[in-house]
């Protein structure tokens, strides 16, 4: 056990470390006086802003810039599925080790529920499918499962198959439609499979999921008059976490899918409306600092804990959030989230390009337990990355 000084020098450090992040305190983080262009962008950053690869005219990128620094340097569709297939872990009860999750039953069950939609909403009724999985009129915590499904599915996964659909098509990669269209399938399969784990018998939500919403996102997203809306209106963007394997618990860390959104305020040039969501949701304001630098300040509300509705419907428990958050161009850079859920209370997350040291552009995170323990990992060091970094406990 750590005695009371002990702790409060930990946290201190932690504050440290946030307030020179976001602070961009010296050399080190550049200046905001300096000019906006991409040669002063390359000379803050360490990173050429400009995309290596030629971009096809047919047709046009509305959330990949082709950026190498921030999270837009992370987006991979192997971090995607870790992210997405084992959100879960961020708010059940489960370990995070995902060599204890029973994939076997997990499967067998969804493929029984998905396979025989009509049996699986007959056992609580088509009322109570419809109301709360589809149609969005209750506030009742019990009936509004339709709210996860219309921002993380259908817009998220949506939003997700746009992105890296432009992701394969900028990196060359034949047929990217075909192959980001799998990724997501995977990434959404994987999420029904750890989610319903060990769970034997009907359950309506990877029917919702899987049968109405995934495909209803792809088939929204597939439209340029859409993906220009969230793009270019909302400034929809990827900054999930930066998934770790502890090499001290062989647990999974850090993982976690979010979108943010900004949309500017009217009359105002500096000032936009934010909103950060994942298995969370924050509300709050962002403040242009240059032509390409911003920081937003959010609150709301944090999925904290799982908890049993009935033998087949689960719902959650909430928890206070926060988050500071500063970004270049759309892509994140740095964050700082505190919340009291069942893994952390504070967590810092520096994403790759915001310094360098020599050749090296490390992403790393660190966050303050809730068991009164630190982590520390390590995620991207030069580029290509690896799309999974490796952390450890800090005692």
């Amino acid at each position: 056990m750590w005695s009371i000084g002990q702790r409060k020098s930990q946290l201190y450090g932690l504050f440290v470390c946030t307030a020179l992040v976001l602070g961009r305190a010296g050399p080190l983080f550049g200046s905001p006086d300096v000019e906006d262009s991409p040669e002063a962008e390359a000379e803050i950053t360490g990173f050429d802003p400009s995309p290596d690869h030629s971009r096809s005219e047919e047709e046009p990128y509305y959330f990949y810039q082709g950026l190498n620094y921030g999270s837009e340097a992370m987006l991979h569709p192997i971090r995607l599925i870790i992210n997405g297939g084992y959100g879960i872990l961020q708010i059940d009860h489960r370990t995070n080790r995902i060599t204890d999750i029973d994939y076997q039953t997990g499967w067998r069950n969804v493929w029984k529920n998905i396979s025989n939609p009509f049996q699986a909403i007959d056992a609580n009724g088509w009322e109570d499918f419809i109301y709360r999985e589809i149609v969005p009129v209750s506030i009742n915590g019990y009936q509004s499962h339709y709210w996860p499904n219309y921002t993380q599915h259908l817009i998220g996964g949506g939003m997700s198959y746009r992105l890296y659909a432009e992701w394969f098509r900028y990196h060359h990669y034949r047929h990217p439609k075909i192959l980001s269209g799998l990724t997501i399938a995977v990434y959404h399969l994987l999420n029904e499979v750890v989610e319903n784990n060990d769970y034997i018998g009907w359950t309506t939500d990877p029917v919702a999921d899987l049968l109405v919403f995934d495909p209803l996102g792809i088939l929204l997203f597939s439209s340029d008059r859409v993906a220009r809306f969230f793009g270019q209106t909302l400034n929809m963007a990827d900054w999930s976490y930066q998934p770790s394997i502890n090499l001290t618990t062989g647990e999974l860390e850090n993982h976690g899918q979010n979108f943010a959104l900004k949309w500017n305020i009217p009359r105002s040039k500096r000032w936009q409306l934010f909103y950060h969501y994942g298995t969370h949701g924050e509300l709050g304001l962002t403040r242009r600092m240059t032509e390409h630098e911003s920081i937003s300040v959010a609150f709301g509300l944090k999925a904290n804990e799982l908890i049993n509705l009935t033998d087949s419907v689960k719902g959650v428990n909430l928890a206070y959030a926060g988050g500071i958050f500063y970004d270049r161009n759309n892509s994140l850079m740095a964050s700082v989230l505190f919340a009291r859920t069942k893994d952390y209370r504070v967590r810092l997350n520096v994403y790759p390009g915001l310094f360098r040291i020599g050749p090296l552009t490390p992403g790393f995170f660190l966050a303050d337990r809730r068991d009164n323990g630190l982590v520390f990992g390590i995620t991207y060091i030069y580029q290509p990355g690896l799309p999974i970094g490796v952390a450890t406990d800090v005692h």
